[in-house]
């Protein structure tokens, strides 16, 4: 398709969803449904013989700026004073529940797919990992709901890409390497990555929104640039990182992490930003990834991808849920509350295009990357439908246990 053409399609799109994106979320339609579900119509209507490549250039471009964005707005809004006087829910999510989702998903996709390495098995896993909390939005921002749960939420989702990303890292130069660099090689390059990329972000991100401050203070700095300013560092902070020989996503991710909490005005501004040119980048990834990814991917999906497609977002996700509360108060409906808002969307989709970056193609190990995209489009629908439905009958159970809310 000639570019015009798409660069047409797409602002039109982007308009007409704005238009009535009210009344579209009214009946559980979510912009990842759209735009998801209009990148693969384009493809069967269109581009059925010219299948987008997403080892393309600008695949990789939109994938690495949208990352980028992603862990450093989800780091900066995250408010780690909050965290520390309410760390006790969201740290069994990130540090019991997750190890366990990641063993039980690496088990089960070993089991069923016995022919795939152990290896791939754990990408698969690590790919469906983190959470995406705005698939189902209503549950963090409906007041009707907890304040402790949509906090939980909230964290858990914005932690978990940010914990998960250097081990997806590890696995990657694992399956990259040769054997003797699987004595000898992989160790100190993945430590240098992570060892420059956090402290490169963290000096960064301090010291970026110390610079900032003055500059609003002194009025140096028009205030319409303070929502450009700490996303020009998030991408400065990558590059940078990468020149000196870190990994640029994870310095994103401290920069924004260090930002936030050095300025809240700075991270009201990052917020913003998120919540709406953020956005039209998240959109078009979700664009890219049914134009791309699922036509790629379609010939591969079969009865074992839609079965663990499901079991990765019901029971490998929401049994290490219920067991990470252990003998806590938590009661069991918000504990499978909990479990089930875990949705699988723009980081996994981010995570599939890094992942092939990383190994060069998906050839001979297809069927692996088609449960992730399938699991990604089952959480798009699944969670987009029943995240309002399952606010309210949450909302009307604590009205009606009162007592339970000062459990959860």
């Amino acid at each position: 398709m000639h570019e015009h053409l798409f660069f047409l399609l797409l602002s039109l799109l982007v308009l007409s969803y704005g238009l009535f994106s009210k009344r579209l979320l009214q009946w559980n339609i979510s912009g990842p449904m759209i735009f998801t579900a209009t990148g693969f119509t384009l493809w069967m209507t269109v581009l059925r013989d010219h299948v987008l490549s997403f080892q393309s250039e600008a695949v990789q471009t939109i994938a690495e700026i949208t990352l980028i964005l992603v862990l450093f707005s989800d780091a900066a809004v995250l408010d780690l004073r909050q965290l520390k006087a309410n760390w006790r829910l969201p740290a069994r999510l990130l540090f019991v529940a997750l190890p366990l989702t990641v063993i039980f998903s690496t088990l089960v996709a070993h089991y069923v797919y016995p022919s795939q390495p152990l290896l791939y098995a754990l990408l698969l896993a690590l790919i469906l990992a983190p959470t995406d909390a705005a698939l189902g939005k209503i549950v963090v921002t409906d007041p009707r709901l907890p304040q402790t749960v949509r906090n939980t939420i909230n964290v858990e989702s914005g932690l978990n890409d940010g914990i998960v990303f250097p081990v997806l890292l590890t696995v990657l130069a694992m399956i990259g390497s040769d054997a003797s660099q699987a004595r000898e090689g992989w160790v100190g390059y993945i430590a240098q990555q992570i060892a420059l990329g956090a402290l490169s972000g963290a000096f960064l991100g301090y010291a970026g929104a110390r610079i900032m401050r003055k500059a609003l203070d002194h009025r140096w700095m028009e205030r319409r640039y303070a929502n450009l300013a700490p996303v020009a560092l998030a991408v400065f902070a990558f590059y940078f990182a990468e020149f000196i020989g870190g990994n640029g996503y994870i310095a994103a991710f401290f920069s924004g992490l260090f930002l936030g909490n050095a300025d809240n005005v700075l991270k009201e501004h990052v917020e913003g930003f998120a919540e709406s040119e953020g956005e039209i980048l998240v959109m078009i990834s979700f664009l890219v990834f049914g134009l791309a990814f699922i036509p790629a991917t379609l010939p591969y999906w079969d009865g074992k991808a839609l079965a663990y497609a499901l079991l990765s977002l019901t029971l490998l996700r929401m049994v290490p849920v219920v067991l990470s509360f252990g003998l806590s108060r938590v009661d069991v409906f918000t504990r499978l509350f909990y479990g089930w808002f875990g949705p699988r969307g723009i980081a996994s989709i981010l995570y599939i295009l890094v992942a092939v970056h990383q190994l060069g193609s998906i050839e001979g190990h297809e069927r692996i990357f088609a449960v992730a995209s399938l699991t990604v489009v089952l959480s798009i629908l699944l969670h987009g439908l029943s995240a309002q439905p399952l606010a309210l009958l949450y909302a009307r159970y604590i009205t009606q246990n009162p007592s339970e809310d000062k459990k959860v």
